[in-house]
């Protein structure tokens, strides 16, 4: 066993969830897995455990139900199993307009991007706290600044994830516990095929999610609060938009959620 911190990744299947795994195991951290395919974390266990001699304990588990959260750090625990670095990378998207969208899909979407990822922040903070050391990695969005028209729901549950970290982050300063909210734009992960967003103009030009997850995981480990991937984003998110009015801001995003 690797006497270096353990990562609990959530959405570890893929995209940067699989890219978050890899820089961990690369640095000698054991790893715990969670995402709904077991074939596709059972094959990143292996390569994982066999490349980087890393523990890779596994969790096929579906995030975006009631008390997924509890649930799941109630089995980690019954493990014995210590978190040292939460890794909050679950979370889906979806394009159509708020009102004509299935509900069952925006619930979900809540379900997992806001209640599961507040849960396990929950669970795992306290005794972060008390040990004095941790890290804290939420998955956010360039879409945590703007709201979203298209993509409504979206949009407003990564505005929450924004909001929660920065929070939290002041709250634990000086505590020993980092939290970093990652805040990317379109990046190359297969989210677009999963939110039905393909042809958008959003999408036209996609990071490379090997580079966006070390960026993030980077950011996580200097105890960074909020991490914008991308000097475009940061000068549009962290500067320009303050400007604009909201109506503008607003009618701008609109435009980015429709068909290129």
């Amino acid at each position: 066993m690797s006497d270096q911190p353990t990562a609990l990744i959530t959405g570890a299947s893929g995209g940067l969830g699989a890219e978050f795994a890899k820089l961990h195991a690369a640095r000698g951290g054991d790893l715990v897995l969670v995402a709904r395919s077991a074939d596709k974390l059972a094959t990143l266990q292996a390569q994982l455990h066999a490349e980087f001699g890393v523990r890779v304990t596994v969790i096929a588990r579906d995030l975006a139900v009631p008390d997924a959260g509890e649930s799941l750090a109630a089995e980690i625990k019954g493990q014995a199993l210590v978190v040292d670095y939460l890794i909050n990378n679950a979370g889906f998207g979806g394009v159509g307009k708020f009102a004509e969208r299935p509900w069952d899909e925006d619930r979900r979407m809540i379900l997992l991007n806001v209640l599961t990822l507040t849960s396990l922040l929950r669970q795992f903070l306290p005794e972060m706290i008390a040990r004095g050391h941790g890290r804290v990695l939420n998955v956010g969005s360039g879409a945590s600044f703007v709201p979203g028209p298209l993509q409504a729901t979206y949009y407003a549950t990564k505005a929450y994830v924004l909001s929660l970290s920065e929070a939290v982050a002041n709250e634990t300063a000086g505590t020993g516990v980092t939290v970093t909210v990652l805040c990317p734009g379109a990046t190359d992960t297969g989210f677009a095929e999963r939110a039905d967003a393909t042809d958008v103009r959003a999408f036209r030009r996609l990071a490379s999610a090997t580079e966006v997850a070390k960026y993030g995981y980077d950011a996580m480990l200097a105890g960074k609060t909020v991490a914008v991937h991308g000097w475009g984003n940061k000068v549009l998110l962290h500067g320009a938009i303050r400007f604009l009015p909201r109506w503008l801001v607003t009618k701008m995003s609109r435009m980015t959620m429709e068909a290129a």
